[in-house]
């Protein structure tokens, strides 16, 4: 790096740019400069079109790096294996809560029969953003993924929809944390939606460790969160040089141990 470039990157690093959204510049010592972008996989209209200083970085990047490409409509959920009954899951206390959110939002308990526990997680939280208001066209992903596509622009992964899945398969107990989790914390994942979602329509995060009710456990948010975020921080850092739009998770973002903090 010249002596130019590393006076401009320690100058960014005292000085670093503030965006109307959750985003942040990055520099890494390979040469990849990265604008990430704290996304929300479902959004509101108000979120679309994205802003136009958001897409201008986009059309000067070499690449638009996502979690997983989610534009396709192939799903990831096929093949999985039918499992046993969820009487034979769930106790009784677990089984009565289930049954009071599915009936909450008008989700079929005989529809979930069928699905694994952590499958069954991920199905009350969509319906929740749902009756929220949240749609899956205005996500932040989903709109920079078409953005990149009608430029032509290069599409990585960090994962993928299907490593993702196998993620959630190696769940202990079938993903019973994470259904206990969703139950448990239920009200408070619907105030943590609005607050991101207000990151985007209002103001981001003025610092990376803002006050966010919990919604995880530790065990459960060691493996969705910091497993993930150190996995990525080695694949960010293996980028050729360039520039980059980076989008995760809003929560990837911010929080202990977070994805800047570990990329610094």
């Amino acid at each position: 790096m010249s002596l130019f470039n590393r006076v401009k990157t320690s100058f960014r690093a005292l000085f670093p740019r503030r965006y109307a959204w959750p985003g942040m510049d990055i520099s890494l010592s390979g040469g990849q400069h990265l604008h990430l972008v704290g996304s929300i996989h479902m959004g509101t209209s108000g979120m679309s079109p994205l802003p136009p200083s958001l897409l201008k970085l986009l059309r000067n990047a070499d690449a638009l790096v996502v979690e997983a490409d989610i534009s396709g409509s192939e799903s990831p959920f096929a093949d999985l294996d039918i499992p046993p009954p969820l009487s034979e899951r769930l106790n009784d206390t677990q089984l009565a809560e289930l049954t009071r959110v599915a009936d909450e939002l008008g989700v079929s308990l005989s529809m979930l029969e069928t699905q694994p526990l952590w499958q069954i997680a991920m199905v009350l939280q969509a319906t929740q953003a749902q009756r929220l208001g949240l749609r899956g066209e205005y996500g932040i992903d989903y709109q920079l993924l078409h953005a990149a596509r009608a430029r032509s622009l290069p599409i990585i992964e960090l994962e993928g929809a299907q490593s993702q899945v196998e993620l959630l398969r190696q769940l202990p107990d079938d993903g019973l944390l994470l259904l206990d989790d969703t139950l448990t914390h239920w009200h408070t994942n619907a105030r943590l939606l609005q607050v991101m979602v207000s990151w985007w329509l209002e103001t981001p995060p003025v610092n990376d460790k803002p006050e966010l009710p919990a919604t995880f456990s530790q065990s459960l948010y060691d493996v969705l969160m910091n497993e993930r975020n150190r996995a990525w921080k080695h694949t960010l850092n293996a980028l050729p040089a360039g520039h980059y739009v980076v989008a995760v998770g809003a929560l990837h973002l911010y929080g202990e141990g977070n994805l800047p903090s570990l990329l610094k």
